[in-house]
């Protein structure tokens, strides 16, 4: 008895961000109430109560079931016993993508996520747990091009911390258009190049001038424009 209402609980909490999942998708997420989604589910709100605190909390789970499963992909890189890490960087966020391409729910909620909600008020605190993953992508992707770098896979040249941030944005905005558009660009086709074309622009980043080379060209160059304009006719 215990375990079939347990078993019980858990096909309700899952009805409910279903539920949520295709109203907020329909009328946005600022014009759904939690009595909205409880009426579209068939339960009471109460019901809701019982398995979110509000609707932030709701929002939140929603996005956990596609998202975490992500970050544990991404996570690996930063590990420095991984062999290969810039095949991991390029092999994980690859999967993303492609998963957004192929998988309806991922990019159902990608959509609400990017153009469906507001975060202000009580989806303010959604806004903080974006923030949070965000952060912590961002500081496993970095450590995982640290690692690239001390294996010699990229050159030392190589900023990993603007590595990153350009990384994140190539694959944050190609799924926050494709969501929008899927005639944009086939995601799922054209993920691994697109990953490739920019880890292969790190993988050919010039040598770090020295300040005394930098100091040497500028002489050179303002030591030419003296000489253009000692050469013009008075």
């Amino acid at each position: 008895m215990v375990r079939r209402t347990k078993e019980e609980a858990l096909e309700t909490r899952s009805t409910l961000l279903d539920t949520a999942e295709r109203v907020f998708s329909e009328r946005g997420v600022s014009r759904t109430s939690l009595a909205d989604i409880a009426k579209a589910a068939g339960v009471t709100r109460g019901a809701i109560y019982w398995h979110f605190r509000d609707k932030a909390d709701l929002f939140n789970a929603m996005i956990a079931r596609i998202t975490l499963p992500m970050e544990d992909q991404v996570c690996g890189a930063w590990n420095p016993s991984v062999s290969d890490p810039l095949a991991h960087i390029r092999n994980r966020l690859t999967a993303v993508l492609e998963r957004t391409a192929t998988d309806p729910q991922c990019r159902r909620v990608f959509h609400i996520v990017y153009h469906k909600c507001e975060y202000v008020d009580e989806m303010k605190e959604v806004w903080k747990r974006l923030g949070e993953m965000r952060a912590g992508c961002l500081t496993h992707v970095e450590q995982g091009f640290r690692n690239a770098i001390a294996k010699g896979q990229l050159p030392r040249s190589v900023d990993p911390h603007r590595a990153t941030i350009g990384i994140y944005a190539m694959v944050d905005g190609l799924i926050n258009n494709w969501v929008i558009d899927p005639d944009y660009t086939p995601l799922a086709r054209e993920a691994e190049h697109m990953i490739d074309l920019y880890l292969n622009g790190l993988r050919r980043t010039p040598p770090k001038r020295t300040r005394t080379a930098r100091t040497r060209a500028r002489q050179r160059r303002a030591a030419g424009a003296r000489s253009t304009r000692a050469s013009r006719p008075a």
